[in-house]
């Protein structure tokens, strides 16, 4: 347990949003995909997830770990009228299916919240974790997204600080409840050991400060003082992949981070990431998630809804 505590007390959570929507017609999204951790409440009606369409009962919360695809249904996966479709039509299309929660209104609604949480600032702890979406039946976790909610919904003094607050609680929750019913053990117990060696922690800090440089093997051998024959067998020993994937999948990050909170071009972007080919950053882009990065930018402003 101690060294949960030492994670936990290394976390940083950062806000994105949270929001309360109404489900307008029922339908189920096939490839589910963010690089941002959601934490979903059926606050009225039921979804489902996964390929058997698991339930998430009204009162549950439905954990998607950032970097895991899967399918979600937005109210009952049964109804005869549910549309299946994938993300990025989705994206296209999200306002004929999901619209902002009118108060008083009798529509099943969901409620949820997207955050990074990152050890040491540089390592996205649930992503590294390598857990599957599941169901948590938590009423205070209920409970804290909705007092969330209304904290996002109303303009008072200290509501960022509030926000804040109430996010380290959510991720803490997570955490809790996980260690608590003994999820995932041998995931945990396999894929936590590389947050106590201090050569690794510094490859994770070197990359996000550096994603537009060179970051080769060679150049991370230097940074974790090892041969650059041994530091590629060392990373995915340590973290289960090679250390190229994870520098893309950073990248690809901080790009996402970068569409959604900037009007920069996609070219400006692509090169501030480490892409100086902005078409091979297109590809690569759409082959990670499935749309063009110009439908990422798209996706956010309709999630604003």
């Amino acid at each position: 347990m101690e060294d949960y505590n030492k994670v936990i007390e290394s976390l940083s959570v950062r806000y994105i949003k949270a929001k309360e929507l109404e489900i307008t017609q029922p339908v189920r999204v096939t490839n589910t995909y963010d690089v941002e951790n959601t934490l979903f409440l059926a606050s009225r009606g039921v979804m489902a997830f996964g390929d058997s369409n698991e339930k998430v009962n009204e009162g549950e919360l439905l954990f998607l770990p950032a970097g895991k695809m899967t399918s979600v249904s937005y109210g009952s996966s049964n109804a005869t009228s549910v549309h299946t479709i994938t993300n990025e039509d989705f994206i296209g299309s999200r306002e004929r299916y999901l619209r902002k929660r009118n108060e008083g209104s009798n529509m099943d609604y969901f409620s949820y919240i997207t955050f990074d949480a990152k050890v040491f600032d540089s390592v996205s702890l649930f992503t590294s974790l390598d857990m599957p979406p599941f169901v948590i039946k938590s009423a205070k976790l209920a409970y804290l997204l909705k007092e969330l909610i209304k904290e996002v919904n109303h303009e008072e003094a200290g509501k960022n600080r509030v926000i804040a607050i109430f996010s380290d609680q959510i991720v803490i929750e997570i955490l809790r409840y996980i260690l608590s019913n003994q999820l995932f053990v041998e995931k945990l117990a396999t894929n936590s050991t590389y947050f106590k060696d201090p050569r690794l922690i510094d490859i994770f800090s070197f990359i996000k400060e550096h994603l537009q440089e060179d970051l080769s093997n060679k150049v991370l051998a230097n940074v974790a003082n090892v041969s650059e024959d041994y530091v590629g067998q060392y990373f995915k020993m340590m973290t289960g992949i090679n250390p190229q994937d994870y520098i893309e999948y950073q990248r690809m990050e901080a790009a996402v981070h970068l569409l959604r909170t900037s009007k920069k071009s996609i070219r400006m972007i692509g090169n501030e990431v480490g892409y100086k080919d902005t078409a091979y950053f297109c590809r690569r882009f759409k082959m990670m998630f499935g749309i063009p990065a110009g439908k990422m930018r798209r996706r956010e402003s309709l999630m604003s809804m």
